[in-house]
């Protein structure tokens, strides 16, 4: 299957996403699940312990640093649905200026990261992941605390998780995604103009919902 990175955007707009059955799949196909992932722009949790780990001053986060090695990262698992030719299409995507990452930096070593695509005010989360403890969390929290004060209105997680959950993910049936989805496509976001929180911090304060 050939995917112009400008069909792989149409098909956001549209609501639906590729995935592969494995990392050397040739093929794609589209994904429109029944019921969407998402977390709320204004329903981030963040829980105590979390909260505390955010606070501390033992890592760096980043934006767009380094997406190839935060995909890379993603796709490091014995099985994976990045493909070589969805990663070549996100590279693509990252270099027209609309594929993006945070990079969580431990000890001078990646230690978390999380990848998307920016669509209007709607950020399509792809995937995320961590070599050392809450290396994904810090990573999501802070592109949402970015994403909330770049007025995007829509964090797509595609699927539900008990991760995605602890930290406030909910899940929207298909019409609701797609509406939503309208909504967010019908606007401008300031990504560009935004920059990361000065600290770990500001992020907390600013989401105060903690459990």
């Amino acid at each position: 299957m050939t995917v112009s990175p400008e069909v792989l955007l149409q098909a956001y707009r549209s609501g639906i996403f590729p995935m592969a059955e494995h990392r050397d799949d040739p093929e794609m196909f589209w994904v429109d699940p029944r019921r969407r992932g998402i977390i709320p722009m204004d329903g981030l949790r963040i829980s105590r312990s979390l909260a505390r780990r955010l606070r501390r001053d033992d890592y760096l986060v980043t934006f767009d640093r380094d997406f190839e090695a935060v995909i890379d990262a993603c796709a490091d698992r014995r099985e994976t649905w990045i493909s070589h030719d969805i990663r070549s299409l996100f590279l693509e995507l990252h270099r027209l200026g609309v594929g993006h990452s945070i990079e969580v930096w431990m000890d001078g070593a990646l230690a978390g990261g999380v990848y998307g695509v920016e669509i209007g005010a709607a950020f399509c989360g792809e995937s995320m992941f961590s070599r050392r403890r809450d290396g994904s969390k810090i990573a999501l929290c802070w592109l949402i605390d970015l994403l909330s004060r770049a007025d995007f209105t829509l964090f797509d997680t595609q699927f539900l998780t008990e991760h995605l959950a602890s930290l406030g993910g909910i899940e929207v049936e298909r019409a609701q995604y797609r509406s939503l989805l309208a909504e967010a496509l019908a606007r401008s976001s300031n990504l560009a103009g935004t920059l990361l929180a000065a600290s770990g911090q500001e992020v907390v304060q600013r989401n105060a919902q903690t459990s």
